[in-house]
């Protein structure tokens, strides 16, 4: 006769209950209220108030930002990462947590030091001032800003896989006479891809949708610096609820398609890694 096996946590139905009912409470029914409000909207309105000129210009500035943030978390997220793991020096772990400090730091206040420091007046801004390059109140200051709240996601992400990497394979490499470059390409960077796409799509993700370290230092000049978190602020101040909510339901599905893709390529990586065991 098979021992019944004991589980800590109750049974699958009320565990399950819990879980959905959470959920509805957090995620579900928010989101079911932007497509509630826009329903309000016949196709050719939702059409319409999407493709403004403002509108597809916030589209672009926060998109093309995100990106390009993005990649530059995917590079220096590796970089931070891999310090942390394989080295020893003092300070490490205070530098450990200094990585959350954007998931801790109140979006208000990290805007606010960000466009101090990278300001014509500040000590980044006014550095870079001497050559001509303007940071703050610029598509470059919303990308230092993306790329500040960004960066956590891509450590987080690829740190854990680096700790638990076997060391025997770079020192096999190393003896069959490889170089440091072909064993990250061909050992270590096929082993931390799946966490380098998880970190860069939730990098993206959150980027997209960043409003409060990004409206400061962003200077928010219509089609050229003005993101769209700010037009759908804009929208809700003037009670327009419909028309804010079309425009942040094409933010939730680009997030969601995001997401969904990077998903599907951990999947591919997953079974191709399988099969080549």
């Amino acid at each position: 006769m098979k021992k019944a096996n004991k589980r800590v946590i109750p049974g699958f139905g009320l565990s399950m209950g819990v879980t959905v009912s959470v959920l509805s409470i957090v995620v579900l029914i928010p989101l079911a209220s932007l497509a509630v409000f826009t329903a309000n909207m016949s196709i050719s309105e939702i059409i319409g108030t999407i493709t403004r000129a403002r509108v597809l210009a916030s589209f672009k500035v926060s998109f093309v930002t995100a990106l390009i943030a993005s990649l530059i978390n995917a590079v220096m997220g590796v970089v931070l990462a891999w310090v942390l793991v394989r080295y020893d020096f003092p300070f490490k772990r205070l530098l450990d947590g200094m990585i959350e400090l954007p998931f801790a730091l109140p979006t208000a206040v990290a805007g606010i030091s960000l466009t101090s420091l990278t300001a014509d007046t500040g000590l980044i801004g006014g550095f870079f001032a001497r050559f001509g390059v303007k940071i703050a109140y610029t598509r470059i200051g919303i990308t230092v800003a993306m790329v500040f709240i960004g960066i956590p996601f891509v450590v987080r992400a690829v740190q854990p896989v680096l700790e638990k990497l076997d060391g025997s394979y770079e020192e096999a490499a190393v003896t069959l006479g490889a170089d440091r470059g072909r064993i990250f390409r061909e050992i270590i960077f096929p082993e931390i891809c799946p966490a380098v796409f998880t970190g860069f799509g939730l990098a993206l993700g959150r980027c997209i949708g960043e409003y409060g370290s990004v409206v400061f230092i962003a200077g928010n000049q219509p089609f050229e610096t003005e993101i769209t978190p700010l037009i759908i602020m804009s929208e809700l101040q003037e009670y327009d609820y419909a028309s804010a909510s079309a425009i942040a339901l094409v933010m939730l599905a680009a997030s969601f398609l995001i997401l969904f893709s990077v998903n599907l390529i951990q999947v591919k990586n997953a079974k191709i890694l399988k099969g080549g065991n």
